[in-house]
């Protein structure tokens, strides 16, 4: 990668605010339809290989690694396009998702809403 993509993505990375783990929460979007897929956290390396490949990475904090969505899965998530909020501290990623994008192998982790008589599965 030429060194002016480098400083680029330097710049984007430093702008983000990241908690005092190094992490910066991550929403992951279907751009075709809008669907919330999930939400995730990211470090700095991690939104910097995302950027720089555009394949998804995510960093696990149980696994305290790296999470290249769709690794074990084959559920690669595609970066069609990233936002930063209006207070810098979280990203919505705008993904061509392949597959499900939860770890129960549904679409969506959110999946399950509150109903009378707790949380429903199914929309």
């Amino acid at each position: 990668m030429p060194n002016t993509e480098i400083r680029a993505l330097d710049a984007l990375v430093a702008e983000v605010r990241f908690n005092a783990d190094g992490l910066v929460p991550a929403i992951a979007q279907d751009h075709a339809n809008g669907e919330v897929l999930m939400l995730a956290w990211m470090n700095a390396e991690s939104l910097a290989e995302t950027l720089a490949t555009g394949r998804v990475v995510y960093w696990s904090r149980s696994r305290a690694a790296f999470w290249r969505k769709g690794d074990t899965s084959g559920h690669i998530q595609q970066l069609v396009s990233i936002a930063l909020d209006c207070d810098g501290d979280t990203l919505l990623l705008q993904v061509d998702q392949t597959g499900a994008a939860c770890h129960t192998g549904e679409r969506s982790c959110f999946f399950r809403s509150a109903g009378a008589d707790g949380w429903v599965s199914g929309r």
